[in-house]
């Protein structure tokens, strides 16, 4: 939810607010838009594909501050799409907008796409600090509402329908919300956190004492995220607003205007009334509902969510549009180990595919895991009634369809995608996962990756599934990965693994070659402005086939270990590292000194290798090979010998150069 405007006007006007020191409070915070606050605005890399461990280490030292004032967080995280389908048309539009957005930072341009794991990564954090959280089954911003008033405690959020909401404790903007000047009390010496709080009663004050009632009618006016009432334009073009005087009021001027002009009624039903007088006849009564029906959405009430966190009690209230969902997977779904992404394949047959900053001249990078997709819906759609799952996939053979909303060249675009039930999963309901062996669900996901089941003994029970995936990528990627990528892209893996060492070394400290290494490492991250954006879409399929592996896993009940995703992946170290390869700098040499992460890169590398063709990056050169037999069989084989092939193939000191294609 979110007033057009309104953050900027209310952020304008200083008098709407009170200077605080928070501290010694619980806090409900929104998490939506608190990991789009971390990652936006402290300088994190966004081109080229997430750095994720500076997130995660960004998102710690955030709730870390909390702890040192006695904040009590409690996060809540919206769920799938409103179960109304109220919100559709903003979906579209939101998903637009980022398809552009992203081609222009692939242009070199500015802008802000949040990287495909990022939620996945801050959930993570959320679980390792122990902070409650709970996912919600749609969006979460009228719970977030209810529990704080429940509990009279303030809000933590950058949704400007929070100005709406009559908030006992009040609403804190993560824009004034300064975590990183905690201070000390000189009082009692307690450290508090400096913030500004948004203050309904100031607010209404300033609109001539204006009736907080009025507020949800001005927000449904001004159209929210739930859906704009066009007959309103209408409404705006024939009403005079009385003039105001108010910093920014110029560039403001509807927000502004309407405020005043609603001040001068009593209560809501006088003013839809007024407003209803300025649009034909026949359209009133169904207006009328419509404004009536949507102001609604502001009304609070006590919040379920309470019992949830002080009883561990599951999720209650589910609605009746909801109700075909096993038990097991409402539980799992609020303690955030389902992803909300199924709730809309189940409800609506339809998902959003989130555009990454990719190549838009070739095809959405999602479409490198797309037969993984397909599986996953065979399991979620399988056995269900068609006419109860929902209504994305449109028509008399809906059956098993998904209707995918993905970027085709620089548009949205929609495809049908026909859910695939493998042979391992085609007796298997949704009900009955979670009763199911594990070696049956293990066997579902290794074959849908493709993979060989010794897979799982060649490396530690956390790399798994990263490393399962990594073969899937290269053999279904477009284009297909080079060696040099590969190696880049494991590299990144190794990197992560240094760091987390370091973390779990607790006051002793890692040792000297891991600290040595960790510390060369971190400075090599992407120094220069450009980016090759042929790099990145490759490394946008391989987190496309992460992150819908990862909830293929969550929903087999992980039948595999979930892996920390900030320690796979950091896009600005992975493309400078293919950089340095470039350079015939070869892993051992960029890895050296370091015996445990010279080691690490050999077993991940030698699992992925073992599980592709032997010439799979010697396609040309074998060719060549074979060709060359064919036209001069019965010549000396001393021809081609050894001695006489490039030296760059005989790198005795590289001891993975017999896996270098003829171009690398």
């Amino acid at each position: 939810m979110g007033i057009p405007g309104l953050t900027s006007y209310v952020g304008n006007n200083c008098h709407f607010f009170i200077d605080t020191k928070l501290k010694n409070t619980n806090i409900i915070i929104d998490g939506n838009s608190l990991y789009h606050h971390l990652y936006f605005n402290y300088g994190i890399d966004k081109r080229h594909g997430g750095d994720y461990d500076v997130f995660a280490d960004l998102a710690r030292s955030f709730f870390k501050q909390l702890f040192l004032c006695h904040i009590n967080p409690y996060v809540l995280l919206d769920g799938g799409c409103d179960y109304t389908d109220k919100k559709f048309e903003t979906l579209k539009m939101r998903a637009k907008d980022r398809i552009r957005v992203a081609h222009s930072i692939a242009g070199g341009s500015n802008g802000s796409v949040l990287p495909l794991l990022s939620r996945e990564v801050f959930q993570t954090v959320l679980l390792q600090l122990e902070i409650p959280f709970v996912q919600c089954l749609a969006e979460a911003d009228w719970e977030i509402a209810s529990l704080a008033n429940q509990w009279n405690c303030p809000v933590l959020t950058m949704d400007s329908d929070f100005c709406i909401f009559d908030l006992k404790g009040g609403y804190y903007p993560l824009n004034d919300f300064n975590w990183r000047s905690t201070s000390k009390d000189k009082d009692n010496s307690e450290f508090y956190i400096p913030a500004l709080c948004f203050s309904i009663d100031k607010f209404c004050a300033h609109f001539n004492h204006m009736n907080k009632a009025l507020l949800p009618l001005f927000a449904v006016i001004s159209g929210n995220d739930y859906g704009y009432i066009p007959a309103m334009e209408d409404f705006f073009s024939q009403v005079i607003f009385p003039l105001g005087n108010v910093r920014n009021a110029k560039r403001n001027n509807r927000i502004h205007g309407l405020l005043n002009w609603l001040s001068r009624f009593e209560e809501p039903g006088e003013a839809i009334e007024k407003v209803l007088e300025y649009l034909v006849d026949s359209r009133k009564d169904g207006i009328r509902k419509c404004l009536c029906a949507a102001m609604e959405e502001y009304k609070l009430s006590d919040s379920h969510l309470a019992e949830f966190f002080t009883k561990g009690t599951p999720l209650s209230k589910v609605p009746v549009a909801m109700d075909m969902l096993p038990d097991w997977v409402v539980v799992a779904l609020g303690k955030g180990k389902l992803a909300p992404y199924i709730i809309d394949i189940l409800l609506f047959q339809r998902v959003f595919l989130i555009t990454q900053v990719d190549d838009s001249q070739l095809p959405s990078s999602h479409m490198c895991s797309l037969p993984i997709r397909q599986v996953m819906y065979g399991l979620l759609l399988n056995g269900r009634n068609p006419s109860k799952v929902g209504k994305g996939a449109q028509g008399k053979n809906k059956g098993l369809l998904v209707e995918e909303y993905c970027r085709h060249d620089l548009t949205l675009g929609k495809s049908q995608v026909k859910a695939v039930l493998t042979r391992s999963s085609e007796s298997l309901s949704l009900e009955a996962i979670a009763e199911v062996s594990l070696p049956v669900r293990l066997k579902i996901l290794l074959e849908t990756l493709g993979v060989k089941p010794c897979i799982v003994d060649a490396v530690s029970s956390h790399l798994i599934l990263p490393v399962a995936v990594t073969c899937y990528w290269l053999t279904h990627s477009v284009p297909k990965p080079k060696l040099m990528q590969l190696q880049a892209l494991l590299m990144g893996i190794v990197y992560g693994e240094l760091r987390r060492l370091e973390c779990d070394a607790g006051p002793r400290g890692p040792t000297d070659d891991v600290k040595i290494a960790c510390d060369r490492l971190w400075r090599m991250r992407v120094r220069q402005t450009d980016m090759d954006i042929k790099l990145a879409h490759i490394f946008c399929q391989w987190q496309a086939c992460i992150q819908i592996s990862l909830y293929l896993n969550q929903l087999l009940c992980n039948p595999l270990q979930q892996p920390d995703i900030s320690w796979l992946y950091s896009g600005t170290f992975v493309h400078q590292a293919f950089r340095e390869l470039k350079q015939d700098r070869s892993p051992d040499f960029l890895l050296s000194g370091c015996t445990v992460a010279c080691k690490l890169f050999k077993d991940i590398l030698s699992a992925v290798l073992s599980d592709v063709p032997a010439d799979f990056f010697q396609t040309r050169e074998k060719k060549a090979k074979k060709f060359t037999k064919q036209q001069k069989d019965g010549r000396s084989k001393e021809r081609r010998s050894d001695t006489d092939e490039p030296l760059s193939w005989r790198n005795i000191n590289n001891r993975f150069s017999l896996l270098l294609t003829d171009d690398e």
